[in-house]
C-alpha cells in the first residue's frame, strides 16, 4: 500500500528552536513564542527533562534533541496538540509530514539553534528543523543541495521511531500520558525499507586503505610539522577501531598520552570513553606502539608515555590544549583522503577515487575491524571494538558472501 504524503503546511507557519546545546540547556525556559498553550509549557518540562538524562554524552543528547524538538514542532504548531495526546494517526502523520516538510521548515546548511549576542543567548533565526544535504560524491560533482529536494534517509527514518518511542516511554514512567503511539504502529514497513542481508559495512577495500595510509605516511615526511599527526590519527582510527568522538576532546572524555598504559606482563592498552559512555581497553599492535613513538619523537617527547602522563593526545597545532572539534579532525583525514583519490586516478583506478569520495572518518573504523575480524578471534574484536554483542561483529564478516559470490559466478544461461 502506498502512502500519501503530507500536504505542505503554509509557509508562514514558522519554529523557532526550543533547546540551546548540552551546556545551556539545564537553566533554559520555554520561550514565549511558544507559551500561548498551558501544554506547550508542561510538555516542554517533560522533554527537558528527558533530554537531560542524555546529558553526559554530547553525541546521544543531539540525536535526542534534534527528534524530540522536532515532535514538539509538529505537535504544538501543526497538530495543535500535547504530545501527551498524538494517537497513532498522529505519529503517521507526523512521519509522513518529516518526509515531505515546508520549505520554510528547510534549510540547506547547519545553523546553531541559539548564538550570543550582547552577552545573551538568542535565538538563530537562520535555524531550521530540517537540514537538506548531498552526498560527498554529488558535492564534488558540482551539485548544491535544494530546500526542494529534502529527503529523510532510511537511517533517520529509523531514528524518528527509536528516540519518539522511548521519549513515550520515558512519558510514561514519569506518569505524564499511558501510551506509547509508537508500538501501536502495526505496518512500519510503510516507512522503513528492510534490506535482506542487512546493512553493508562501509570501508575501504585493500587497495584504497593501501593509499590512504601510504599517502599519511608521504605527507608526513613532507611537512612533518602538520601531518604527523594526520598519521598518528589516521593508524589509530584503523588500528584501534576509534570513533571520531573518541580522540576529540569533550566535557566527559579528553584523550591523554597517559591513556596508553603497560601492564604487569609488559603488554600495552589504551583506555578511552566510547559510545554510551562506557569505558573499554582496547589493546595496542606493535605498529600502533610504533606509531606513537613515531608520533612522540616528532613532539620531542620520551618514546612512550608514564603512568599520569596528562599530555593532550591531539592537540591543537595553534595555541595550547586539546582538539575538540569534531568537525576539525573531519577535515584534518579528509585532506589525506584528497590526496589518496588524486593519486588513485592518476594511476588508473578511477572506479576506486570515486568510491574513496564517499569516505568518512567512521569508515576507518569499520575497515580496521573488517580486516581484523578475518584473523582475529571475533571476540578479541568485538571487545575491543566496543561491541555490545557478538552478532555486532559478525556483522563485519563478508567470507560467506565471498563463498556465496563464488559459488554463484560460474552459474550458466545456457545448459
Amino acid at each position: 500500500m502506498k502512502r500519501n504524503k503530507a500536504v505542505t503546511q503554509p509557509v508562514d507557519i514558522q519554529p523557532t528552536p526550543i533547546f540551546d546545546s548540552i551546556h545551556f540547556v539545564k537553566e533554559q525556559s520555554l520561550s514565549e513564542h511558544y507559551t500561548k498553550q498551558p501544554y506547550s509549557i508542561l510538555d516542554f518540562k517533560q522533554a527537558k527533562s528527558f533530554l537531560l538524562s542524555y546529558s553526559n554524552n554530547q553525541a546521544t543528547f543531539n540525536a535526542y534533541r534534534r527528534e524530540t524538538e522536532k515532535l514538539l514542532h509538529w505537535a504544538w504548531l501543526i497538530a495543535k496538540k500535547s504530545v501527551r495526546d498524538l494517537k497513532r494517526e498522529d505519529i503517521e502523520a507526523y512521519i509522513d509530514f518529516c518526509q515531505n516538510p515546508p520549505y520554510s521548515w528547510v534549510s540547506i546548511k547547519k545553523s546553531p539553534r541559539f548564538i550570543e549576542k550582547n552577552g545573551q543567548r538568542i535565538t538563530n533565526l537562520e535555524w531550521r528543523p530540517f537540514v537538506s544535504t548531498v552526498s560527498k560524491t554529488a558535492h564534488h560533482h558540482g551539485k548544491q543541495p535544494s530546500i526542494k529536494k529534502h529527503a529523510l534517509s532510511q537511517k533517520t527514518i529509523q531514528e524518528i521511531f527509536t528516540i519518539t518511542s522511548s521519549f513515550y516511554n520515558f512519558l510514561i514512567r514519569e506518569q505524564y500520558t499511558e501510551i506509547n503511539p509508537i508500538t501501536h504502529i502495526r505496518q512500519k514497513s510503510h516507512f522503513i525499507t528492510k534490506v535482506q542481508g542487512g546493512t553493508k559495512i562501509r570501508r575501504l577495500s585493500e587497495l584504497q586503505w593501501h593509499y590512504v595510509i601510504e599517502t599519511a605516511e608521504l605527507m608526513a615526511n613532507e611537512n612533518p610539522a602538520k601531518h604527523q599527526r594526520t598519521l598518528f590519527m589516521l593508524t589509530a582510527f584503523y588500528s584501534m577501531y576509534l570513533r571520531i568522538s573518541e580522540l576529540a576532546s569533550s566535557a566527559r572524555w579528553t584523550p591523554k598520552m597517559g591513556d596508553f598504559y603497560c601492564d604487569y606482563d609488559g603488554l600495552w592498552w589504551f583506555t578511552t570513553i566510547g559510545k554510551g559512555n562506557k569505558q573499554r581497553q582496547i589493546s595496542v599492535s606493535d605498529s600502533m606502539l610504533a606509531a606513537l613513538r613515531r608520533y612522540r619523537k616528532h613532539l620531542h617527547l620520551t618514546p612512550l608515555p608514564s603512568h599520569g602522563d596528562e599530555t593532550p593526545l591531539i592537540a591543537k597545532a595553534l595555541g595550547n590544549g586539546p582538539i575538540t572539534s569534531i568537525t576539525h579532525i573531519r577535515n584534518i583525514i579528509q585532506s589525506c583522503f584528497d590526496r589518496a583519490i588524486e593519486q588513485l586516478r592518476l594511476d588508473g583506478f578511477c572506479d576506486d577515487a570515486d568510491a574513496l569520495q564517499q569516505a568518512t572518518v567512521h569508515w576507518l573504523r569499520h575497515t580496521g575491524i573488517s580486516d581484523d575480524v578475518k584473523t582475529r578471534p571475533r571476540e578479541h574484536v568485538r571487545d575491543d571494538a566496543g561491541h555490545s554483542s557478538s552478532a555486532i561483529t559478525d556483522k563485519y564478516i563478508d567470507i560467506e558472501l565471498r563463498a556465496r559470490h563464488a559459488s554463484g559466478k560460474k552459474k550458466l544461461v545456457k545448459l
